[in-house]
């Protein structure tokens, strides 16, 4: 049995040159937990509504401090890149777009939509105008 000093190991990140379509898939992960840790919050602040005007009160004032603005801003870019990001994926898994220059211009695609929905959103949406 070879001990674990003579096992070959992984390839380790430096072997590999720095690509955008990296940052991509990085992004949509730190996405997908940003959204995990804001739906969690968004069913506290539900159960607050639910739970009568004085708790709904003071929801209405967390909600006017400018980093709770913020964060709600960053979560609606997050939601926006994820589901943006997750139909990028879904086009490779049928086999397409895996060409080096299809892979960057659909990466840019995804990062400039989710801005553009994200500040589409936050201009014309519920809180339009009201960002910070």
């Amino acid at each position: 049995m070879p001990s674990a000093a003579n096992r070959p190991l992984s390839p380790h990140l430096s072997v590999y040159r720095w690509q955008y379509t990296m940052a991509l898939s990085i992004l949509h992960r730190f996405t997908g937990v940003v959204l995990s840790i804001g739906s969690v919050a968004l069913v506290g602040c539900l159960l607050a509504l639910a739970s009568g005007p004085h708790w709904g009160g003071n929801l209405e004032g967390l909600f006017r401090l400018p980093i709770v603005r913020l964060a709600a801003l960053g979560w609606t870019y997050c939601l926006f890149y994820h589901f943006a990001n997750g139909v990028r994926h879904l086009v490779w898994d049928i086999g397409r777009g895996f060409e080096p220059k299809h892979a960057q211009l659909s990466g840019w695609f995804v990062f400039l939509a989710s801005l553009a929905a994200t500040g589409a959103y936050w201009w014309w949406g519920p809180f339009a105008g009201r960002i910070l």
